[in-house]
């Protein structure tokens, strides 16, 4: 992972992603990866946000819920959703030849916690999806990354009938640090999703940059 790093050439906002938009999957010849995480609580959208923005069929665990889950599955708020991730959604993004992104997005429940440190190793960043309707859902991905040191972004996912917060307002509710970028996005969208990726990358890229100099 650190070569990534050293790769000469700067991102550029505008060429970071370069699917194929035809959705076809064509040959791997990538020869570096940054690995992301997609975390966040139960029913935030992270198998959505895999879904929208990788560029190959993305991979999916997921099973129904069922009666015997409800006293386990608090469902408050994301009352018509009917299925759940049991170990992880993965997917693709090329970001230039020679270098992609591979998205792995976490399960929200706490009886599947037990993946997230599997999932983290080599990772550059993570994604912390928010849903306003459930903030506290997210403290345990927030104190995950803050405690391994991996570079996070906050990512609050705005779902249509709900109350609009800004920024500054989940940052505080949140107690972040000051350097942690939060965003708003829609799940659903793919340039949105996009965006969100864009802004993590160029943290966790300022993150390892001051720990090199640092460690200098």
């Amino acid at each position: 992972m650190d070569s990534a790093h050293s790769d000469p050439r700067p991102l550029d906002p505008d060429d970071l992603f370069d699917p194929d938009e035809d959705g076809e999957d064509g040959p791997d010849t990538a020869v570096l990866a940054l690995k992301i995480l997609v975390a966040g609580g139960f029913g935030v959208g992270k198998t959505t946000l895999v879904g929208a923005v990788s560029e190959i069929r993305p991979l999916r665990t997921e099973e129904r819920l069922t009666e015997a889950g409800r006293d386990v599955d608090d469902l408050d708020g994301v009352e018509r959703k009917t299925t759940t991730t049991v170990a992880m959604d993965f997917g693709r993004i090329t970001i230039r030849e020679g270098l992609s992104v591979y998205l792995f997005g976490t399960p929200g429940q706490d009886r599947f916690w037990f993946l997230w440190d599997e999932l983290a190793q080599g990772a550059l960043g993570a994604v912390v999806l928010a849903d306003t309707r459930r903030l506290t859902d997210c403290f345990p991905a927030v104190d995950f990354f803050e405690h391994r040191g991996i570079p996070f972004v906050v990512a609050v996912n705005r779902f249509a009938g709900t109350r609009e917060y800004g920024p500054e307002d989940v940052a505080r509710a949140l107690d972040l640090d000051a350097a942690t970028p939060v965003l708003l996005c829609d799940a659903r969208r793919r340039a949105s999703g996009k965006e969100v990726l864009i802004n993590l990358v160029e943290h966790a890229g300022r993150v390892h940059a001051a720990r090199l100099l640092a460690d200098a």
